[in-house]
């Protein structure tokens, strides 16, 4: 199946005044998921006890903690966290960010 880096397809997992994340659930083994975070806005942070996850950056600027390191972000970035790795991500004071994850297994934020 084929589906465009804006637009993932799935469905609304979260919404609020900070982000709308979408879940494309289609696969067995993986998740795909979108958020679109408002500018001046985090994600909330949260590990993954025996999950990998990748980030792929796509609009806009922020940074993103991994652990006890922050790093900057922006269109084109890949960011790689381990196992159980702590992560939030930040948006930029001045534009909003899109980035794309995807995760093995099912949603499962501690």
């Amino acid at each position: 199946m084929k589906v465009l880096i804006n637009d993932i397809g799935g469905i609304i997992a979260k919404e609020d005044e900070r982000y709308i994340v979408k879940d494309n659930t289609i696969l067995n083994n993986l998740v795909v998921s979108s958020t679109r975070l408002q500018q001046r806005k985090a994600t909330t942070g949260h590990a993954h006890p025996g999950q990998e996850e990748v980030y792929y950056f796509i609009e806009g600027t922020g940074k993103m903690e991994l652990d006890d390191v922050t790093i900057k972000v922006q269109p084109g970035d890949v960011v790689l966290i381990e196992d159980g790795v702590f992560h939030r991500v930040h948006a930029g004071m001045h534009e909003e960010l899109y980035f794309v994850c995807v995760f093995n297994g099912k949603r499962n934020h501690t």
